[in-house]
């Protein structure tokens, strides 16, 4: 996932330089959600992912 948002992050840079502005914006606000989203994840995953069973 954050592969993808880097993705977008470098589609929204090289069409801001190519004055794009429309599509800049797309996908910069694409890649700030999946950015979020992926924080969101990770953080979860390393509140409930560390659990020990006692037997």
């Amino acid at each position: 996932m954050l592969y993808y948002t880097l993705v977008f992050l470098v589609v929204a840079l090289i069409a801001g330089v190519l004055g794009f502005g429309g599509i800049a914006g797309a996908a910069a606000g694409i890649a700030k959600i999946l950015f979020f989203v992926f924080l969101v994840l990770f953080v979860l995953s390393l509140i409930f992912g560390r659990r020990k069973v006692s037997v």
